[in-house]
């Protein structure tokens, strides 16, 4: 990458992606401040029907999430000067078309990491150079990447609290979470030619609306601004709230993380700003963004296959019943059941239910993780490749700094726990609403009379059980000790 302070290259052309925002930008504000003329750098999105065509579904919300950001992002760009380009068709042809179009002597973007992205970018470059046009990218979307956090030997770690640890250390919020002062450079933005300016409608891109704004959740900087305010007021609970579903514990910005429409860097700082266990416990987890991060980038094989590969030989039995159930909110476990009704109704699913809901396909159902990883990747509003990754790994106890594969999620026990009085499976399993609590982590405990007094009977008004949670975690202990044995044998 070339220095940020080396000589004007001409025109620029930015190139938003995972960066949503105007706000403490890392490649919009190299480019206005490398630009030593007003009205020089040009701003451009490109709906990449590559990413598109692939998903299973034309209502996605987070296309619909994207579109009404980029709205917001290119007004206010215009009132500093500006505005935004929008294309849509494949970035690997639409960026270097644009660039040439525009006659700009560089690409500016931020980088991203995820394989498919990163075969683009490379694509994108190649490109551009055959034009003579430079490409330049810089860290944006998290705090430290690929390489900056190694061990003392040089290696890249694969075990959670060395890795924060060593980044705690190696922090500097003065330096690594200073923003970026786009404003201060805006004089350089330019106005898109006047064949530029058309914004696509959802129709356009061929998608339609969804109950997104209904949920609701407010996109853009603005929305993210807005709980961000919020969470500030409740960060010193978050330690004690976060794992209580029918609370309002997490900060709920996965998704504006996810597209960019609000700083890494603006959160954690203000996590190291403000004292106390619940600041530093939502910090530790804007650490494991990080941390998944750098595991994709250093074994990139993990998308497919798991990082411990003793486990690769594990057997599933897949039973298309089941994962069925699974997916639709029916295996008669009600705090699974809720939580996928939650992701299936709104595209968000709570991090502590993720984890039991993982783990009760996995373990309970014997179905492979990367059938419910698949599944969450279509379903979540926020997803994101190696948080999604790490997480389904972590709890298929094949990942790094995994869940040993026998501690096994009980779900109602988790759901005793983490929803004692069921306030959240009866927001999402509305046929257990009159269910007394002490039996509605397991309906299937109560009588025939009080199945009928609650207005629930078994097997008619909600599932029973699908599986038998004691026999089913013997079944996963035998599959994976032998998956394990087999492997020290080799």
């Amino acid at each position: 990458m070339s220095d940020p302070e080396s000589a004007d290259p001409g025109g620029i052309l930015v190139w938003f992606r995972r960066d949503l925002r105007f706000v403490d930008h890392a490649a919009l504000c190299h480019a206005l401040q490398r630009s030593r003329r007003a009205g020089q750098v040009w701003c451009a999105f490109v709906f990449d029907t590559d990413i598109l065509d692939a998903l299973p579904s034309r209502s996605d919300r987070r296309v619909e999430f994207i579109w009404h950001s980029l709205r917001e992002l290119d007004e206010v760009l215009r009132e500093q000067g500006g505005g935004l380009i929008v294309r849509h068709g494949r970035a690997v042809t639409e960026i270097p078309a644009l660039a040439a179009a525009l006659k700009v002597g560089a690409v500016f973007a931020n980088r991203d990491y995820e394989p498919a992205a990163v075969a683009r970018d490379a694509t994108v470059a190649r490109a551009l150079a055959e034009a003579d046009i430079d490409f330049e990218t810089f860290k944006d979307q998290v705090v430290f990447e690929r390489d900056e956090v190694l061990t003392a030997t040089g290696t890249p770690y694969s075990v959670f609290t060395p890795y924060k640890n060593a980044w705690r250390k190696k922090l500097d919020p003065a330096f690594h979470l200073k923003p970026y002062p786009v404003e201060k450079y805006a004089r350089a933005l330019a106005k898109p030619p006047a064949g530029m300016v058309r914004m696509p409608t959802l129709k356009d891109l061929g998608f339609g609306k969804t109950n997104l704004l209904e949920i609701p959740i407010r996109p853009g900087l603005s929305g993210a601004t807005a709980l961000f305010d919020d969470f500030q007021e409740r960060m010193a609970e978050y330690d004690r709230a976060r794992d209580f579903p029918a609370l309002k514990g997490p900060s709920y910005l996965s998704v504006h993380l996810r597209f960019g429409t609000i700083s890494i860097r603006q959160l954690a700082a203000a996590a190291e700003r403000q004292a106390g266990r619940g600041a530093e416990v939502w910090l530790s987890e804007l650490v494991w963004r990080d941390f998944y991060f750098q595991i994709l980038h250093h074994h990139p094989r993990v998308v497919e296959r798991a990082f411990k590969p003793e486990y690769d030989s594990v057997v599933f039995d897949n039973d298309p019943a089941l994962f069925a159930a699974w997916c639709e909110g029916r295996t008669g476990y009600p705090l699974v059941d809720a939580a996928m009704r939650q992701i299936n109704a709104t595209g968000y699913m709570h991090n502590r239910l993720r984890m039991v809901a993982a783990s009760f396909l996995v373990k309970d159902l014997h179905v492979d993780w990367r059938l419910g990883e698949k599944y969450f990747a279509d379903q979540l509003n926020d997803f994101d490749l190696s948080a999604n990754n790490g997480g389904w790994q972590w709890a298929a106890s094949t990942g790094c700094d995994a869940q040993p594969y026998f501690r096994i999620f009980n779900p109602v026990t988790q759901s005793q726990k983490f929803d004692p009085e069921g306030k959240f499976i009866r927001r999402y399993v509305p046929e257990l609403a009159s269910v007394p609590a002490k039996h509605i982590h397991a309906p299937w405990g109560m009588g025939p009379l009080e199945q009928q007094a609650a207005g629930c009977v078994v097997g008619r008004d909600y599932p029973a059980p699908v599986v038998d949670h004691d026999n089913a975690r013997r079944i996963t202990l035998e599959r994976y000790g032998k998956a394990k044995t087999s492997r020290e044998a080799t």
